[in-house]
């Protein structure tokens, strides 16, 4: 059975054997679904397109921050919880890969948790709606909580952080893994994987052993701008592809970054790169410009996939 990091990441629900070596966190909004969850009901129920627009781009430009923004678009819904699960299943497109990544976490044993600046009862409800209860109940949610009124005219955010972010996702990041060092021997560090969008995941990311970056959109061409380490990916069948890549090298600490690596892994990397893979074999990827590297390949100087 699988088991997930909960909101409070002080306990786990446990659903199936996990491993506790590695976990993987992904975005929801542009990640699993195509569309942010929250434009489709402001756009429709709330502020408006238009009124949305500006206040992401007071968002965007620093002029407002992103909590106190988000609280009035939020403040501006006037629809039911149920009639917005309703809008959720007719105007989202789920990541088609995904529910056959999701089994393949549960089959592997490695937990897979939904990391979000959103409302946790609008994405438990939407991976109600898309996957069923049973798989949904398998997702940890690391998110915001909230209040809504059964006639649907409060939405209030309870925001995990007491900051201007609302969720600072690199905190919740740490706090994941410092409860899963907590099970593995010695203190030692799991392997964190991330998968994201936007520049919003940029502070999870920076916590995360391994980064995919959705291909075209602002995460990626921001770590092509600041030179941040990442693997660009099309559909989770390709985050799939990688990550099992990764599970059947045997060795996850070469993924790690070295401040997570244990002192006698470290020491064996340093004094042996050229045996960094041992035997696994590096091939270019789909994308060959060198600007697209791995956390992986920046060893070598060019793209891979995991052999």
């Amino acid at each position: 059975m699988s088991s997930s990091l909960n909101n409070s990441t002080a306990s786990s629900v446990t659903h199936h054997p996990t491993r506790s070596d590695v976990a993987i966190f992904s975005d929801f909004d542009g990640t699993i679904f195509m569309q942010d969850t929250g434009h489709v009901l402001f756009d429709k129920h709330g502020c408006g397109a238009k009124h949305r627009e500006h206040l992401d781009h007071q968002i965007n430009t620093g002029t407002r921050s992103f909590r106190d923004a988000s609280e009035e678009m939020w403040g501006s819904l006037t629809v039911t919880f149920d009639d917005s699960m309703e809008d959720m299943k007719n105007h989202l497109e789920i990541d088609a890969d995904f529910e056959e990544f999701h089994d393949f976490c549960i089959q592997e044993g490695v937990p897979f948790n939904v990391i979000s600046a959103g409302l946790k009862p609008v994405l438990r409800g939407v991976l109600d709606q898309f996957l069923g209860e049973d798989a949904s109940n398998r997702i940890g949610i690391i998110s915001n909580d909230a209040e809504i009124s059964p006639d649907g005219t409060k939405w209030i955010p309870i925001w995990r952080h007491d900051n201007e972010l609302g969720h600072d996702k690199s905190v919740s990041i740490k706090e994941c893994r410092a409860q899963l060092r907590k099970q593995l021997p010695q203190n030692k560090s799991p392997l964190i994987i991330f998968v994201g969008d936007g520049v919003s995941d940029l502070p999870a990311a920076r916590e995360a052993d391994v980064l995919f970056a959705r291909h075209g959109l602002r995460l990626e061409e921001y770590c092509i701008e600041h030179s941040i380490d990442f693997i660009p990916f099309d559909t989770f069948a390709d985050v799939q592809h990688e990550v099992s890549r990764i599970l059947d090298s045997g060795d996850l600490e070469r993924f790690k970054k070295p401040a997570n690596r244990s002192a006698t892994s470290s020491s064996t990397i340093a004094s042996s790169k050229h045996k960094l893979f041992g035997n696994v074999d590096t091939r270019k990827s789909r994308r060959t410009d060198k600007t697209h590297l791995s956390p992986i390949s920046s060893h070598f100087g060019k793209t891979i996939t995991i052999a």
